[in-house]
């Protein structure tokens, strides 16, 4: 690989994500040994450098031979054309760039939603902005994603079930209405926090369902599966909201909602 030399990328350490990808251009020879610093332990010639504000939002490269920063997607493109010069034209196409911009978007206004730290609720932390639109985005992928593998693996449970994607996208948009109305006075500020992190528990919950609809075995195994995977989730709801400094009132009211979901298709079954 060719080493970008004399460029500092500015990485939010307490998210995993962001650690992976930059110890990666490391590791890979695309930036120095360090060519990486922790947002929360910034030199003072960086700090004064860089937009403070922008940072959080965009991750930040710094150019020493020239002292300037670069943000956001321009910053990876750098990285990644200095060793890939035809990977980063490919990527500069105004169609691929506008879809890879909108998604490192997504992904940076959500990445706290996605892996939560319990260093987030620290001030000196590198909390991006909230943004009313990528975090509806986030949640209206969430439900149908998770809806459309719901109505697949439904199939499998037996009970008469068949593939209704529009029953399962129901439930699933059901369950962030059902919380909003709920929980929005008590949480107040805190409720799109919530909900994206609730969304991850639910994203999390599809995901481990995914390799079992390559097997045929018989329903019994399906409906135990399925009760391990709520299990999990009802876990990791529980842990999100403790990071979040929420009480209990929140997984209670998720958990009702599920046992009134399944109760109202048990139901229409019989």
């Amino acid at each position: 690989m060719k080493t970008l030399k004399n460029h500092t990328l500015i990485y939010d350490n307490e998210c995993p994500m962001c650690n992976i990808y930059s110890k990666g251009f490391i590791n890979c020879g695309m930036l120095d040994a360090d060519g990486r610093e922790a947002f929360t332990d910034l030199s003072f010639k960086n700090k004064d450098l860089i937009d403070f504000n922008r940072a959080k939002n965009e991750i930040a490269l710094v150019d020493h031979n020239k002292n300037k920063v670069v943000y956001g997607l321009e910053s990876l493109l750098l990285i990644i054309g200095n060793s890939f010069p035809l990977l980063e034209k490919a990527a500069r196409i105004k169609p691929l760039y506008w879809f890879f911009k909108k998604l490192y978007s997504f992904v940076s206004y959500n990445r706290k939603q996605i892996i939560p730290s319990a260093k987030d609720q620290n001030e000196q932390a590198c909390i991006p902005d909230f943004n009313l639109k990528y975090r509806i985005a986030y949640l209206i992928f969430g439900v149908s994603f998770s809806g459309y593998i719901l109505s697949i693996f439904s199939e499998r449970l037996g009970f008469n079930l068949n593939h209704n994607f529009m029953r399962e996208f129901t439930v699933c948009i059901g369950q962030v209405i059902w919380q909003t109305l709920f929980l929005r006075i008590c949480l107040k500020d805190k409720i799109w926090d919530y909900l994206g992190n609730m969304m991850t528990v639910s994203l999390i919950g599809t995901l481990l369902l995914i390799p079992v609809l390559f097997i045929s075995l018989a329903p019994s195994f399906y409906i135990i599966y399925f009760g391990m995977v709520v299990l999990i989730m009802f876990l990791e709801h529980m842990r999100r909201c403790k990071l979040l400094k929420l009480n209990y009132l929140p997984t209670i009211s998720w958990i009702l909602f599920r046992m009134t979901a399944l109760a109202l298709i048990i139901w229409f079954i019989l």
